[in-house]
């Protein structure tokens, strides 16, 4: 049964995942655990776990995976009201784990990620692990391609660098090294954003493109497909259409966020459920 919309205001309680304390790397972390199958690993847009994040989780627990989500930034489970959003933003930026503003090179927390889609797959078995990345974590999901468990990485509203727009976060090796990966096992990196959204731009798909050729699948939504009433923090910080499968999707029938949506969970299931 699919997930039901999140409450207008409130937080959410997060209380149908498991919630593990994972240490890896000599650090350790709150991951979110639901369902069963293949794991996928959700990781949460700025300003962290929010009601439509966990949304989108459960969508892809409900779909036949089993989902971890890592609490990497923010209060787990707030709604994103824009000024507490806002702090946990530039707490981010100036953190070393993030490494916001860097470009051609990956983020060390990706390391870490790494490592847990290492351990998910361990304990999920299957063919391998999805991974999906909004926002500030958008291209997480290309970076733990280096792990060989990764099959299929989505990239959504990918936004770092934040100040080079034709810019990505990844060393031009590791670039090479996933590039490589991809065409000799043949897989594919889907992407999606929104036509219009100032963080993630067309430059930025189109450094994807280059660095990675064929096998780098854009999805560009229009503008006018994206939810017109989101949280404050995407109505007064983000300031227009950007998150396509969680504040700014339209849960109904016909409406091409849904569809991404639809697309997204279909990819993770032609990658781990093969027939």
């Amino acid at each position: 049964m699919r997930a039901s919309t999140p409450d207008s205001t409130a937080d959410d309680p997060l209380d149908d995942f498991e919630r593990r304390s994972i240490t890896l790397r000599s650090a350790t972390r709150t991951v979110y655990v639901a369902g069963r199958g293949p794991a996928v690993i959700v990781m949460a847009e700025m300003p962290g776990i929010s009601p439509h994040v966990a949304r989108f989780a459960r969508w892809v627990r409900d779909a036949g995976f089993t989902v971890y989500m890592p609490s990497l930034f923010g209060k787990d489970g707030a709604y994103p009201q824009a000024e507490a959003g806002l702090a946990v933003m530039k707490r981010a930026c100036v953190s070393a784990e993030f490494r916001a503003f860097a470009a051609n090179e990956s983020s060390p927390v990706t390391q870490w990620l790494r490592e847990l889609a290492r351990l998910a797959h361990e304990e999920c078995g299957g063919p391998g692990v999805g991974a999906i990345g909004m926002c500030f974590t958008g291209n997480f999901a290309l970076s733990m391609m280096l792990e060989p468990a990764v099959l299929a990485p989505v990239l959504c509203q990918p936004s770092l660098p934040l100040d080079d727009t034709g810019a990505i976060q990844i060393a031009p090796e590791e670039a090479a090294a996933v590039k490589e990966r991809l065409e000799r096992e043949d897989l594919t990196v889907l992407a999606y954003r929104f036509e219009g959204d100032r963080y993630c731009p067309a430059q930025r798909f189109a450094a994807y493109a280059q660095a990675l050729g064929p096998r780098f699948v854009p999805k560009v939504l229009p503008a006018s497909a994206a939810n017109p009433t989101p949280p404050p923090f995407f109505e007064k910080i983000v300031g227009g259409p950007h998150s396509v499968v969680t504040a700014h999707l339209i849960d109904a029938a016909g409406e091409p966020t849904s569809a991404a949506r639809d697309e997204i969970l279909a990819f993770f299931a032609r990658r781990l459920h093969p027939a």
